[in-house]
């Protein structure tokens, strides 16, 4: 992927990606002191339109992660709305996209603290289709690496050395020759997928892990739940055995970059009948409906990007 002439934001400009260096003794690279975001871009063709799905519930996020990490974001929450638009009509995509905006210590010392450490942001957005591929059900592992538990590091905020875990994790299931990985929580409960939320059907409730299971606190989580409730589907946020995964009627994965991505097998057993669960099928169209901007009801979720650039400029 060249993103050299890739329009960035990076500390408070529009610049070129090859343009933006950071240091090899950047703080944030030797420790991991950073967090970052993940925003989804959907181009519709027909609008000559990029929608951009819950840009503030991500950036709120964003904010309360860097606070963890004792940093500040250094705009305001409709600034980097507005930031994060232009980016988009700078570059002129025409394809769906994905956005990683982020924000890390900045000074190049030899010194592991989270004090006295300058901060440095930037947003960047590449070209981008698909995470999982959602075309066809996902063959799933239990890792036997455990999900990283609250009193080690808060695994609520999007913090970036704390990704290590996930690519362990999914690192040991490609290896060992399935898709994606689910991880338990340090007390055996179900937390999440390496980088994704998990869901289970039984009897028609949908259930997934609450925040004491150490998940991150997905917008595309939430955004499912209120999908299901407009649905009539009862979501129930509680913990998980391992053992109910393995009796549930539909398992699925929601994210950001990975939509909603269902299971056909978990540990060499079939859930449900190996394919497409009804409810999880009603859920993913209704949320492709949603982002890109066939459900009214859900309009709210969508930020206008080329539209919104044109009439500021006439």
């Amino acid at each position: 992927m060249d993103l050299s002439s890739t329009i960035v934001y990076a500390g408070g400009s529009f610049r070129r990606y090859d343009e933006a260096k950071v240091g090899l003794l950047t703080h944030g690279l030797q420790y991991g002191t950073g967090c970052f975001e993940g925003i989804r871009g959907y181009w519709s063709a027909q609008e000559r339109e990029l929608h951009l799905v819950l840009l503030r519930e991500h950036y709120q996020r964003l904010a309360i992660s860097a606070k963890i990490l004792l940093m500040k974001l250094p705009h305001t929450l409709d600034e980097l709305i507005d930031i994060t638009a232009e980016i988009c009509a700078r570059n002129a995509f025409e394809t769906d996209v994905y956005l990683r905006p982020c924000i890390f210590k900045s000074a190049e010392d030899i010194g592991v603290r989270l004090h006295n450490v300058p901060d440095y942001f930037a947003i960047i957005p590449v070209p981008f289709h698909r995470y999982l591929d959602t075309t066809k059900g996902l063959n799933v592992c239990i890792s036997s690496w455990r999900r990283a538990d609250d009193t080690m590091a808060p695994p609520r905020a999007k913090i970036t050395g704390l990704y290590v875990n996930s690519a362990l994790a999914k690192t040991e299931a490609i290896t060992n020759g399935f898709d994606e990985a689910i991880l338990l929580s340090h007390d055996g409960h179900v937390a999440e997928g390496s980088a994704e939320n998990v869901f289970i059907v039984r009897d028609g409730t949908l259930y997934t892990p609450d925040p004491s299971q150490n998940v991150l606190e997905g917008c595309t989580r939430r955004a499912i739940m209120t999908i299901a409730e407009s649905m009539g589907v009862k979501t129930v946020e509680r913990s998980i055995d391992r053992g109910e995964l393995y009796a549930a009627d539909e398992i699925f994965f929601t994210g950001t970059a990975a939509g909603i991505a269902y299971v056909a097998s978990l540990d060499h057993r079939t859930v449900g009948n190996g394919t497409l669960g009804p409810i999880a099928k009603k859920l993913a169209e209704t949320y492709q409906r949603a982002v890109h901007n066939q459900e009214p009801q859900f309009a709210s979720w969508l930020t206008a990007t080329y539209a919104s650039r044109q009439k500021a400029r006439v």
